[in-house]
């Protein structure tokens, strides 16, 4: 019988001080005797080095195999001014992994009837039965009304036209409505003190970047189908996901925000340096967020989740098992073939790589490295990743919280993973 990796947690007695050793706070674990110690140890010692160099605080990830975790450890500092080590159940701002999740609760409702796939979004939203694209020129910026109207599947694609509103044609007229560059990045909502669906509302009257259909552009798509699932649910988003996919998962600890118990255990943010270590991001929209102690009102689909590596891997699990968890299904086996197989082609003109209703594919073999034909996955403006190998079993999931992230982790990891594990059986 192959043995399984579990993680041994270090006991840790009075005050850890930054001169401690950070090998000690590793949470290691014992490799399968199926896979050769030194393909592990390349695993391993990759991401130490990452912690050790300086370049991330502190990350956790983990690997599951038909819902079992093979590979589980937590390294460096969850706040490193603090002395506090990062563990595996410290709590992340997980960004746009936030999109897969309100992407599962917009299939649960096409199951159920109450949305179209091709239904416009101005049936649950009126303000988008009218929109208009901002097309630059020689003579400047002519704003025209769009070619049609936007489709539920077209935010599920990310193929509705719209961005994030940063982008120099149209970021000032964002900038006075509160959105683009007023909201950080664009895509932070977690201050704002009026609900998603009043922000998506006014995001309507404003131009976007390409047609619909015609372009993949990453945007707001995901936060007005947040919108969507209140309208046609009845019922508050948090209140959705936390009733209809968090607890039914036993997904504990992800929300749109914390109680202000569970601050010790949520993450310091940090961002990269131009020498390629790390400092502690600021305050604030462009930092570490008001996830503990903002207005509680805005709870945006498409990037205001908080997580833990163990409960999104749950989550993915359960796609990965054709949308069944502990012999309860929650989509059927078509919604999530839906999701993980590519819907738009080639139009994100990625050489191999597609979207679904909710992941980004895998198409063609050697366009992410090792990763295997079927795969799926995405990550979060936070640096956390995820990626889903169907032909393996595997659900990957590596945490970190740097923001920018000017760090290779998040390509190297799920590469060190396949290298390590790939050939088990």
């Amino acid at each position: 019988m192959r043995l399984r990796r579990f993680a041994t947690v270090a006991v840790l007695a009075g005050t850890i001080g930054l001169s401690l050793d950070w090998r000690t706070q590793a949470q290691q674990a014992v490799h399968p005797a199926a896979t050769s110690s030194d393909r592990v140890s390349r695993l391993d010692h990759a991401l130490e080095d990452y912690v050790k160099e300086n370049r991330v605080a502190g990350l956790v990830a983990l690997v599951l195999r038909d819902g079992r975790p093979i590979y589980e450890k937590a390294l460096g500092w969850r706040d490193r001014e603090a002395s506090s080590p990062m563990k595996m159940d410290t709590i992340f701002r997980i960004a746009s992994q936030s999109k897969a999740i309100t992407s599962a609760a917009i299939m649960m409702l096409v199951e159920e009837g109450r949305i179209g796939l091709s239904e416009p979004v101005s049936r649950f939203i009126p303000a988008f039965a009218k929109t208009t694209v901002a097309e630059p020129g020689r003579a400047g910026v002519t704003i025209v009304p769009a070619r049609r109207q936007i489709q539920i599947r077209d935010l599920l694609t990310h193929t509705s036209g719209m961005s994030y509103g940063t982008e120099a044609h149209i970021a000032s007229m964002y900038q006075a409505k509160g959105l683009g560059p007023a909201a950080g990045a664009g895509w932070y909502t977690a201050d704002k003190t009026e609900p998603i669906c009043t922000t998506m509302e006014r995001l309507a009257t404003l131009p976007f970047v390409s047609h619909p259909g015609e372009a993949y552009v990453y945007g707001y798509n995901t936060d007005v189908l947040g919108c969507v699932v209140e309208r046609a649910s009845g019922m508050p988003l948090d209140q959705f996901i936390r009733t209809r996919i968090a607890e039914p998962l036993g997904m504990t600890d992800t929300q749109f925000y914390l109680p202000a118990a569970l601050r010790d255990r949520l993450a310091v943010v940090y961002g990269s340096r131009s020498d390629g270590t790390y400092e502690r991001a600021p305050e604030g929209p462009l930092g570490q967020g008001a996830y503990v102690d903002g207005p509680r009102v805005s709870f945006s689909g498409g990037a205001g989740l908080v997580s833990t590596a163990r409960d999104y891997a749950r989550f993915l699990e359960m796609i990965r098992n054709g949308g069944v968890h502990e012999g309860r299904r929650l989509l059927s086996s078509r919604a999530v073939a839906l999701m993980t197989t590519n819907q738009i082609g080639d139009i994100r003109q990625l050489n191999g790589l597609g979207y679904g209703y909710g992941f980004e594919t895998t198409d063609r073999y050697g366009v992410r490295d090792f990763e295997a034909v079927g795969a799926f996955g995405w990550g979060g403006a936070y640096g956390s990743s995820y990626r889903v190998e169907p032909s393996t079993r595997m659900v990957l999931v590596m945490m970190i919280q740097l923001r920018p992230n000017a760090t290779t982790i998040g390509n190297r990891f799920p590469t060190l993973v396949y290298q390590a594990f790939a050939d088990e059986k």
